[in-house]
């Protein structure tokens, strides 16, 4: 049976709305890369949550003997473990540099 990483993504503190698109102050051009910070972190959210699928699938082809190539099934697995960890630092880091900043007196 595989874990379904889906839970730890349904609390209230999950619960954001949409980002729009970020406009620039007149006069000024747009950042390289012409993508916004929220879209940015939709398609890096996306790309973690096909590797957690990846991941998911690999864990129950291991699981039930249909993997052909276990070691490929493992790297899957590992590969998936290793993202969402590294997720977990960022959003860890952010909200203690966001804490940083609500503590500075002006």
């Amino acid at each position: 049976m595989a874990i379904d990483p889906s839970f730890a993504i349904n609390g209230s503190e999950w619960q954001i709305g949409p980002v729009g698109p970020v406009e620039s102050p007149e006069g000024t051009a747009p950042a390289a890369g012409g993508g916004s910070f929220g879209g940015v972190l939709a398609d890096q959210i996306g790309k973690l949550d096909a590797l957690q699928q990846q991941g998911d699938s690999a864990a129950q082809g291991l699981a039930t003997g249909q993997a052909h190539d276990p070691s490929a099934a493992v790297m899957a697995i590992e590969r998936s473990r290793l993202a969402m960890q590294l997720a977990s630092q960022i959003r860890t880091k952010g909200v203690e540099a966001l804490q940083d900043i609500f503590h500075t007196q002006v």
